[in-house]
């Protein structure tokens, strides 16, 4: 809001598009894809590293600064961040084979996703006032990042297939949370339920 020449109020109003479902599927669709890898179901090989990089990555960044662009912090924060983590994370695993550093090691790579997984837990806590589809998406996450730092601290491979079960899950959360928000917009009406928090 603001005041012209004349004195008269100005009321600017915000018309773009939501980019809260681009962010989701993007993270959604890559985390299915990776943790369908770590519970065994195949090798990593490229078609994760470019679902990682394009749209895990560039997609989520793209709708994090999308997410500034509205005023929204915690979008911006969480499509921004999980963005460079996928990007981060295909780096970690190319890197190595191009000459440009060594493999991380177990207890490196624990501290890296336990890193994230307090993050994602403070994110968590934003979701309280957001809604249920949104928590039940970043508790797995960070439930699934506890795991896999577990995992690799261990050396337990039982426990990072269960976190691969347990990111299938994640994914598909989030895959869901970004149909909906599409879905019922386009109806105008709730057909796929988000459990808005009250404020």
């Amino acid at each position: 809001m603001d005041k012209d020449k004349l004195g008269k109020t100005v009321t600017f109003k915000e018309i773009t598009s939501n980019p809260a479902p681009l962010g989701l599927l993007g993270f959604g669709m890559t985390t299915v894809l990776l943790n369908l890898h770590n519970a065994g179901f195949f090798p990593m090989d490229s078609m994760i590293f470019a679902m990682g990089i394009f749209y895990g990555g560039f997609a989520q960044v793209i709708a994090g600064i999308m997410e500034w662009k509205k005023d929204n912090t915690f979008g911006a924060t969480a499509f921004t961040s999980y963005g460079f983590f996928w990007l981060s994370l295909i780096a970690i695993n190319i890197l190595p084979t191009m000459g440009l550093g060594e493999a991380p090691s177990s207890l490196s790579m624990a501290a890296y996703l336990f890193m994230w997984a307090i993050f994602t837990f403070a994110m968590f806590i934003g979701t309280l006032r957001i809604s249920k589809a949104l928590q039940v998406v970043f508790g797995s996450l960070a439930l699934l990042f506890l795991l896999l730092s577990l995992g690799h601290f261990t050396g337990s491979a039982l426990i990072l297939t269960i976190a691969g079960y347990e990111g299938i899950i994640c994914g598909f959360s989030a895959i869901y949370a970004a149909m909906a928000q599409v879905l019922n917009e386009l109806y105008g009406k709730t057909i796929m339920p988000l459990g808005e928090v009250k404020k």
